[in-house]
């Protein structure tokens, strides 16, 4: 398990109007080892780009980030991110995919049968043997997200990974991305813009908003996850939530 600790972060983009475009300023989060956190905001906020930094996949911006006590300054097989595209390689089966990433560790300690739990818990058993472009999109992300949880990640980064799928497998997906949780123990943050995927999934949930975007509130539901977004509870917390976001929307309105 790894802990995330965000310091004063900042960032920004290029923009072509000439001043940059600032994303994050002065952001601080702390996230403690072992925890489920949902980070929930509209498209454009900067949830994607968090994650990004979090993973060490864009260079290290001014402030400071720490998984595990250590500062992030790379990529690291300890961190996995779950992209919103399944990014497989085109020219390796579904099994070949899911097992490809531990082979290059050198992780193969049982392996094959690591392979196939994770095949059949993802419904796959009849397309195992398939390369990517025989897969339905639903189909290929799932391929993903058993090809990161494969490892059993000390930190898994989650950005929007159901949205190409349909509601059945959204639902069965979800469920198990929360029983795989409780039963290994990584600390998992997941980004999402849907309130009812935050509601089913936080142990914690962190409404990020605004331009440079702030945490607005945080919620830590009573449940543990999996839950159901329908019960009495959540529909209160809910409404709370929707709250928050129309506050801000307000608030941006103001001249």
């Amino acid at each position: 398990m790894q802990d995330i600790r965000l310091v004063n972060l900042s960032y920004s983009y290029p923009s072509k109007r000439g001043a940059d475009l600032s994303i994050f300023n002065n952001l601080s989060l702390q996230i403690e080892a072992g925890d489920f956190v949902v980070i929930l905001g509209e498209s454009g906020c900067g949830k994607t780009t968090l994650l990004e930094l979090i993973a060490g996949l864009i260079p290290p911006p001014p402030g400071s980030i720490y998984t595990a006590g250590k500062e992030v300054i790379g990529p690291d097989p300890e961190r996995i991110m779950i992209f919103q595209q399944a990014r497989l390689l085109p020219w390796l089966s579904v099994r070949e995919n899911i097992a490809y990433g531990c082979k290059l560790r050198g992780d193969t300690q049982n392996l094959m049968e690591r392979t196939a739990q994770l095949i059949s818990l993802m419904e796959l058993d009849d397309f195992a043997e398939e390369r990517p472009h025989k897969l339905s999109v639903g189909m290929a992300q799932r391929v993903s997200i058993a090809r990161g949880i494969i490892g059993n990640p000390h930190l898994l980064l989650l950005d929007e990974p159901y949205t190409s799928l349909d509601i059945y497998n959204r639902r069965r997906l979800q469920r198990e991305i929360a029983k795989l949780w409780s039963e290994l123990g990584f600390t998992a943050v997941f980004v999402t813009h849907d309130i009812d995927e935050a509601l089913v999934l936080g142990r914690r949930i962190v409404v990020l908003g605004g331009r440079p975007a702030e945490i607005l509130a945080e919620f830590e539901p009573e449940e543990e996850p999996p839950r159901s977004s329908t019960k009495e509870n959540l529909i209160s917390l809910r409404r709370e939530i929707e709250d928050v976001f129309d506050r801000r929307y307000r608030e941006e309105k103001i001249p």
